[in-house]
Formats: structure tokens, sequence, C-alpha cells
């Protein structure tokens, strides 16, 4: 028997580990899986080029709980380790057996996948048990040997003869303080949640399995059951396997086994798979996100070799993708030690870049290949669209191939196809293509309806984060402007070189001007009388453009520039000078008669507005009943 103290430079290495090191206890089994997945894979490595002389078969890992003895067991039917391996690599602290494996097989394991990056993930043990031992034996033809180690520098190696096949045991003694780890319920929740695809069968107890009955089984036979190793692991997701051999149920049937309570299929699915500059697999999907920004994110979930790391996937998934769900699988994303904070570096922002690219390349396919189901789809993922165009360049820059525009009569036009449309129609007396848009077709309808008098077209862009668009494309795109129908009258928001023609003169202007503004005493409206068509409304209610674009981006985010803070209420009262409503106003034989016609007039332009609430809605409905009855 060996005796001997760990190689460690520190008295006492396992109190750093346990608290210091691995901030999360739970992690211990995903690092001891990981181990077994590795010896497991470098056996099948070794036999597949031939240096390994022993047959691979099939093996497995099993997780066993002995609540008697208080122990938790970790079996694998991979490598397994001679004596000298154990003094190697399991005596000095973080040196990684799997880093020089590869370095050894560099041209032949690099396809094996194994880990190999954590040599520390061994101790991540001492977290939770009071005592470890190992019981080894090599593929090699060499006794096996027992490893025990209470939690202190000093350690017992010896032969026994109580292992006589390949592979290694690990056993947890469960210390007082973490018993939990004792229930086979959470046992099962971890082995869910970080082993759930690794490559090798994971084994945790045994389940009933139903013997189909023979085909000429009497109607009251009974199936004979068996009982059969609970596999709790998919070791070939839909991720590993190449997308020509999947079709659009494997993928659905992948998504719904990442997302057990989702019921709601996803609209599409995007598959990664790159192996320069860096390697890298996955699966996104597009869930139907409508206009919701607010939805849960850290839906994506990041694996190394099919070991779950994290659903935090910040930095290495751009933040407009966030929205969506599916996995991400690198074995060059750069962790730290316990796998849990992601480290700044080149790569990332590649595989940031790569996953930008792929998804504008998505969109383009999609659209050409089926422009009807991509428009039926537009509603459920423009947020996404739209927060790419403001947030990431590169996807910006693509985005016109299939950003949608859709307007109030149902239509959709790319942005080359909408141009063309509207060119010849809305373009000002300057030059600029003016692009009317509404954000409620029916709170909006009736400027939509005067904006549709004069054969414009009118877009419906209701997402929440449409002002943040609209500022880009018109700082992007050159002569482009867009204004909403409802910013001012539908003749200033398209201004032509056109004759206008007024009713009254200037003195009768000024009248009419000075008796609205005393009436409505109101520093919200500014009053601004227009010469328009006789036909039009009298009173009209617009919010000026750059005001309530501002307030709808501070809303969502990025408003609150200039230092000003939040944005007061501020409309435009159109009067139209030409309204037979105007020459009733000064007509009028007293002042409390024009104000009462100039009260009634506002409180119609507020209600088509949905401004008019409270009292004054109260005052309006009763004032209008006693006209009724005249």
């Amino acid at each position: 028997m060996t005796k001997g103290n760990i190689n460690v430079s520190v008295e006492n290495i396992f109190p750093l580990i346990k608290k210091f090191l691995y901030s999360d206890h739970e992690i211990f089994l995903r690092e001891l899986i990981s181990n077994a997945t590795d010896a497991t894979l470098k056996l099948k490595h070794l036999t597949s080029i031939g240096e390994a002389k022993v047959e691979y078969g099939n093996p497995k890992i099993e997780v066993k709980i002995d609540k008697e003895n208080k122990t938790l067991h970790i079996i694998d039917q991979g490598i397994g380790m001679t004596a000298e391996e154990v003094e190697k690599y399991i005596n000095q602290v973080a040196f990684s057996g799997a880093e020089e494996f590869l370095e050894k097989y560099k041209d032949t394991a690099k396809d094996a996948g194994i880990i190999g990056h954590f040599g520390l993930g061994f101790y991540s043990a001492f977290m939770v048990a009071e005592k470890v031992e190992i019981i080894t034996k090599s593929y090699k033809d060499e006794p096996a040997v027992r490893w025990i180690c209470d939690g202190s520098p000093e350690f017992t190696l010896e032969e026994t003869a109580d292992k006589t096949e390949r592979g290694t045991e690990i056993i947890l003694h469960i210390a007082e303080d973490s018993t939990e780890f004792l229930e086979e319920g959470k046992i099962r929740e971890l082995l869910l949640k970080y082993n759930k695809f690794m490559p090798v069968p994971i084994k945790f107890g045994t389940k009933t399995h139903t013997l189909p009955l023979p085909e000429n089984a009497p109607e009251d036979a009974v199936a004979e059951t068996e009982e059969v190793d609970n596999i709790i692991n998919n070791p070939t997701p839909a991720w590993t396997i190449a997308p020509s051999e999947l079709t659009n149920e494997d993928y659905m049937k992948f998504y719904h086994e990442l997302y057990p309570m989702q019921f709601e299929e996803p609209l599409f699915n995007i598959h990664l798979n790159v192996d320069y500059p860096f390697n890298l697999t996955g699966i996104l999907f597009f869930p139907k996100l409508n206009n919701n920004l607010n939805i849960e994110k850290d839906k994506i979930q990041l694996y190394q070799n099919q070991v779950f790391v994290t659903d935090e996937v910040k930095g290495i998934v751009p933040d407009f993708l966030m929205l969506l769900r599916g996995v991400i699988d690198s074995p060059d994303i750069p962790l730290n030690v316990s796998r849990s904070y992601l480290q700044a570096d080149g790569a990332v922002k590649k595989i940031s870049s790569y996953i930008t690219k792929k998804v504008a390349d998505k969109m383009s396919s999609l659209i050409n290949e089926n422009r009807e189901d991509y428009e039926k789809k537009w509603n459920d993922i423009k947020v996404v669209i739209e927060y790419g165009i403001v947030t990431e360049e590169k996807f910006a820059e693509k985005s016109d191939k299939f950003t949608l525009y859709p307007t109030t009569d149902g239509k959709y036009f790319l942005w080359s196809e909408l141009e063309e449309k509207i060119k010849p129609n809305q373009t000002d007396k300057d030059g600029n293509l003016i692009v009317l848009y509404a954000s409620n077709a029916d709170e909006q309808h009736s400027y939509i309806q005067a904006a549709k008098d004069k054969g414009y077209e009118v877009l419906l862009l209701d997402s929440p984060i449409i002002p943040h668009v609209i500022q880009k494309l018109e700082t992007s795109k050159e002569k482009i402007s867009f204004a909403r129908v409802d910013a001012d009258h539908i003749n200033n928001l398209i201004k032509k070189d056109e004759p206008v023609i007024s009713k009254l003169n200037e003195t009768e202007k000024e009248s009419l001007k000075k008796y609205v503004e005393e009436s409505i005493n109101d520093k919200k409206f500014t009053v601004q009388l227009e010469d328009l068509d006789s036909t039009d409304a009298p009173f009209t209610i617009t919010q000026p453009e750059f005001m309530r674009r501002m307030k709808d981006m501070q809303a969502t985010g990025g408003g609150g520039m200039f230092g000003m803070g939040g944005f007061p209420e501020m409309y435009n009262l159109v009067v139209n000078s030409n309204s037979e409503f105007a020459d009733q106003i000064l007509k009028a034989e007293n002042t409390e008669e024009k104000s009462g016609l100039i009260q009634h007039a506002l409180d119609l332009a507020k209600l088509s507005q949905n401004l008019l609430k409270g009292k004054e809605l109260t005052d309006f409905i009763q004032r209008s009943y006693k006209q009724l009855e005249k």
C-alpha cells in the first residue's frame, strides 16, 4: 500500500475548492460524469486506432445511490487507470489527463469529443463528500487499485481484488451538510439538467417495460413486463446529427425535449454547423413572439461537448437573438475553470458574428423559398428582426432582403418594393420620400383614411421598438423621412407645390385663432390654422412627430436623451380655416356661443384621438344628449 501527500501548492486546497472555486455545489455530478464520459470516449478512440486491444462494446455510465451507507456511486466502463496513472492524474491537482491525451493524439483525437480543459473537475467531489474513493482498473493488463482521500492532502493507494472489469468507480461518502444528494429526486434533477445530452448512455436505476403482445394474442391477454435499464439521457441529440438526416418532425420532437412545458410549436429553426475558424454546432428555434419584448430570456442553452454549462449566453449570442430558444454547443467557448463564467475573448466575438450571419442568411432563404408563408409569420418574428436592425450593424446591412413593411390594407413590401410603389406619389416638393405609417389601425382610422383618399400607402408599424427602427432607417438611407399619419394634417405631412386657396382674409384668421385659443386655454395644445379643403374636418388633433417619437423611444429605452427626462404631452390643434364651421364660429353672436361651438368641436377631435376621458367625457355626453332634445 502506498501513502503520501497530494501534490498541492497550498496547505489544503479542499476548503478553497469548496468555498471559492465552484459557486454551485451541485455541479460536482456534472464534473464526475464528464470525467466518466471522457474515459469512455478515450477508450473508443484507442480501440478505433488499434492501440487498445480490447472490445469496446456498448459501455454506459451508471449512477447509484446507497442511502444506507450514505454513498453515491458513479461507475464507468471506460479506459480506467493504473496505479501510476492515479499517482499522476489524481495526486497532482490541476494536471489534466484529458489535456495530455489530446496532445498525444492530437492528429486523431480532435473529433473524439473529449472535454479536456478542467483538471480540477474531480476535486469538486469534495464539496459534498467527506471522503472519496476511486476503484479503477485500466484497459491495460494491470491490477485494479483503490485510492482513498478524506479531504485532507493525505491519501492511500493500494491494489485491490474488488474490481475485475475495466473502468472506474467513484464512491462519494456524502457529508452531513449535503445529504440532499442522497435523494433520488435530486440526483435525477441534476442528471436531467446537466447530462441530458451526454454522448454516453447514463443509467439511473431501472424501469418497467411492457412487452408488445403477439398479433394473434387473445383479447383478454395481459402483456408481460420486464425490468430494463433506465437510461436518463439522449446520447445523440438533434444538433449532433447532420441536417440532411433530420425531418421537420425530428426538429419539433427535439424542441419539446428541450422545453417540455412549451406546448406551442416554434415557427422554424436554424441549424448551426461550423468547424472553422472555431467549432460550433447547435439549433436555434424561432418561437411565436408577436410584439412581446418581455418574454423570459435565457432560453438558449450552452453546451460544451454535450455537457450543459449555462443558459446565460449573453456575449455568445447577439442580444437581439436572446429572444430565441435552442442549443449552442462549442468546445471553443472560453470558460473559467468551474465553467460558470464566460471569459471575454476574440473567439466569442467570432461566434457571435457567425450566428448573426447565419440567422440573416436563413431569413433570406425563407422569404425566397415561400414568400406567402413568410408573410404569415411576419407578425410573430418581426420583433427579433427589428431588434437586430437597431442593435447589430452587420445584420442591419443584410436586412433589406428579408424585412417586411406591412400596410394597413394587409399588403407586405420589401424596402425596394415599397420605394418603387410610393416614390411617384409620396415624394414631397423638396425631393424627400415620405413614408407614412400608423401604429394602431383602429385608433388612427380617420387619419389613415385621409391619407388613402389622396392615394397614399400607409404602413402598419406597431412593434414596441419601431421608433428606434425608424430612426435607424432615416439615418442609414438618403432623403427618407417617416411620419405617423396623425403627426400633422396630411397636406403638411407630404408638402406639394400646390396652390392654396383661402376663404378668410388675414384679419378673420387672426380673430378665429384668438377665439379658439381663448376658449381652449390649455397649454398642451398649440393652435395651428390651415387652409384645407372645405370637406376636411374642422378640428384635427395631431401630435408632433419628433416629440411623440422621443416619448415612444423613452418608453422602450433610449429616449431619455438630452437630459430632458419625461416628455410632456404636447399636441397641435389644426383648425381648418376653409371649413363651414370656421365661418360659424366667426358669425356666432356672442362669446358664450363661440366658446360652446369650439369646445364641442375640440371634444369631438379629442374623441377621435382617444383623449377624451373622465369628467370631460361625461360632460360631453350630457351636452350631446341635451342637443338631441332640442
